[in-house]
């Protein structure tokens, strides 16, 4: 079980630090634009540390387009959480119909 858990929760945790360096900014738009780069490449870095390691363990686990795909739900996820709480934008309901289609991606690319 934990060799399934532990390449998405280290993709989690990614992509967390991945919507900080790219969206956070967002809220700061009064800063400099070569300041929110260089906080951005920060923010990067950590997510790296986490994304080789989550797709290094998860190979052969679970295959390169499985593993791809885990991390754009998850990365969905992530960014819906993330747009309402910190960005304070609204969910809305075509966003919802959008997913439930890239979850009919994940049924068929899962399919054996």
């Amino acid at each position: 079980m934990l060799k399934y858990l532990t390449p998405i929760i280290l993709l989690t945790i990614s992509n967390v630090f991945m919507t900080f360096a790219w969206y956070g900014h967002l809220r700061f738009k009064n800063k400099a634009l070569f300041l929110v780069i260089l906080v951005s490449w920060l923010i990067a870095f950590f997510e790296y540390c986490f994304q080789v390691p989550a797709n290094r363990i998860g190979y052969g686990t679970y295959n390169a387009v499985q593993l791809k795909t885990i991390q754009e739900v998850i990365t969905l996820v992530v960014f819906s959480v993330f747009s309402v709480l910190y960005l304070k934008e609204n969910f809305r309901w075509n966003y919802l119909i959008g997913f439930v289609f890239i979850i009919l991606a994940v049924f068929f690319i899962f399919r054996k």
